[in-house]
């Protein structure tokens, strides 16, 4: 399977948020090169959030280009497979953390956003550190910290709080 088809699978099988997850399943259908950053007119992206093995806090990135604290993701690459291996991927490309794990193989929740290159369809996820893991700062990226979670409002934009309330649902 393609991970264009994954894509339609996975949010065919998400059962939340139906009107954006409607959004995202009419963007695939009319764009075949809807994974891709080349797709102008908006991608499907895959994130996710970083938690520590506590269940405490989260660590977030400093990024780079849009300075602002997110979690950890970005840009379908060609050697994904599946979206939540591209959300794991880029979670231990921008965490330095080797392995690190899905908290479940299903999104978390869906956020579609602006940002300078197009329309973002992100499809979020959540991951859990191994006990002793240790973040670093990748190229993307101007700092990395960890933030309880109570700390996540005061950095944070609207979007990485509902993908942190919608995590602790899930824990």
């Amino acid at each position: 399977m393609t991970l264009h088809g994954d894509a339609v699978q996975v949010l065919k099988a998400y059962e939340d948020q139906q009107e954006l997850r409607q959004v995202y399943l009419d963007h695939l259908d009319g764009h075949p090169d809807g994974m891709w950053k080349s797709c102008g007119d908006g991608h499907i992206t895959a994130s996710a959030l970083v938690i520590d093995p506590e269940r405490e806090r989260v660590l977030l990135t400093l990024h780079k280009k849009l300075r602002m604290w997110l979690q950890m993701g970005g840009h379908c690459e060609p050697g994904d497979d599946t979206l939540a291996g591209a959300a794991l991927r880029e979670a231990t490309e921008e965490s330095g953390i080797p392995a690190l794990r899905l908290l479940r193989g299903t999104p978390v929740r869906l956020d579609r956003h602006r940002t300078p290159c197009a329309w973002h369809l992100d499809v979020q996820y959540a991951a859990i550190a191994p006990s002793g893991a240790v973040e670093a700062i990748s190229d993307e990226s101007l700092d990395l910290r960890w933030f309880a979670y109570g700390e996540v409002a005061d950095v944070a934009d609207d979007s990485v709080v509902r993908l942190l309330d919608a995590t602790r649902a899930s824990l």
